[in-house]
């Protein structure tokens, strides 16, 4: 019959249509993550660069404590960012050691008083914690840290000094280089402790994060 035939074919735009809606919801969302990754990271970036902004890269902080015995301590450290070391000061009896701590290079250096010479050791991971406890904290304006006492831990280490290695001056970074002037740089291990009565030497350190520490030096036999 005229009129009469196949019908038409169905049209395929239909699946098509609901195919892409899909594609659609997901590359929405894809594109909603996407721009709160960037807004977050923006933001986190700006607020980082305030806070390091609002630093002085270099400052000085006296630390006010009581040492095992009772008796009252101060010392001094000088936190600096550009080159990241922290300082020690520590004054006693009139004479003052220098203990350095140069987390760029990794080390620890020690200059006691009346010494002519320079003990040096690798940073570990507790230096790095204490260091980080002064790079982070935020300074009162007098300068002045008063550590409460019933929260200190204090800790004792023992340091042997290496009397036959000698360091070579250009192998160490310019913060030890300019402590130690034309000294003679010795390396020292950590130990157990001497089994005899052989220290010499001990320095107090204490962190803005309650942590005390007292460095003891004795001779390592050849």
């Amino acid at each position: 019959m005229e009129g009469s035939g196949d019908p038409a074919p169905p049209t395929e735009s239909g699946p098509q249509e609901r195919s892409k809606a899909p594609t659609r919801i997901f590359w929405g969302f894809l594109a909603v993550a996407l721009l709160f990754s960037i807004v977050g990271i923006s933001v986190v970036g700006v607020l980082g660069w305030k806070d390091n902004k609002t630093k002085p890269p270099l400052q000085v902080v006296r630390l006010t404590y009581k040492n095992l015995q009772g008796s009252p301590v101060n010392q001094s450290a000088i936190t600096d960012r550009k080159r990241n070391t922290v300082t020690y000061r520590v004054t006693s009896r009139n004479q003052t050691s220098v203990v350095l701590y140069d987390s760029k290079h990794s080390l620890v250096c020690y200059k006691a008083a009346g010494e002519k010479s320079c003990f040096l050791r690798r940073m570990e991971v507790r230096d790095v914690e204490n260091i980080q406890s002064f790079l982070n904290i935020s300074v009162p304006k007098d300068g002045v840290l008063l550590l409460q006492n019933n929260r200190t831990r204090y800790y004792r280490e023992f340091l042997g000094v290496l009397a036959g290695r000698k360091v070579n001056h250009e192998l160490v970074g310019e913060p030890v280089q300019h402590l130690c002037d034309q000294l003679p740089i010795y390396w020292v291990k950590k130990s157990e402790g001497p089994t005899r009565r052989l220290i010499y030497l001990c320095i107090d350190i204490c962190f803005p994060n309650n942590i005390c520490v007292s460095v003891c030096f004795y001779y390592l036999p050849d």
